[in-house]
């Protein structure tokens, strides 16, 4: 039997649904609910065999899976610009708290996307 191929998953909590919902950016349409995050992602494996073979039988190319961003493709580093009376704000708030601008974004930033669940801080 031939192996399934690993594509990405992608979790994030669904207040509509009350549950965790697990997507796969490649296959557009697939996705899987759980009471819990290991739930959805135990559900996910069928939803995607299941997304799969429909694909298969109607006849439809299947999407290879992209492939999976390593943490070493990334810099740690990006340029943005800000109007300049926000990066005023930002410095002044940052040298009340005696730490850098960079260290003050970086904390609202983590605290921002932790409380969102959106990435590991």
């Amino acid at each position: 039997m031939k192996k399934q191929p690993h594509y990405p998953v992608e979790l994030h909590w669904s207040a509509e649904d009350e549950g965790w919902v697990a997507t796969f950016p490649d296959l557009p349409g697939c996705s899987a609910w759980g009471a819990t995050e290991a739930e959805a992602l135990a559900e996910s494996h069928d939803a995607a065999a299941a997304w799969l073979k429909a694909c298969k039988d109607a006849g439809n190319p299947i999407p290879a899976p992209s492939p999976l961003a390593d943490e070493a493709d990334y810099s740690g580093r990006f340029v943005m610009r800000i109007p300049k009376r926000l990066h005023a704000d930002l410095a002044k708030s940052a040298k009340r708290q005696g730490v850098s601008l960079n260290q003050y974004v970086l904390y609202l930033l983590t605290a921002r996307a932790a409380a969102s669940g959106e990435v590991r801080a």
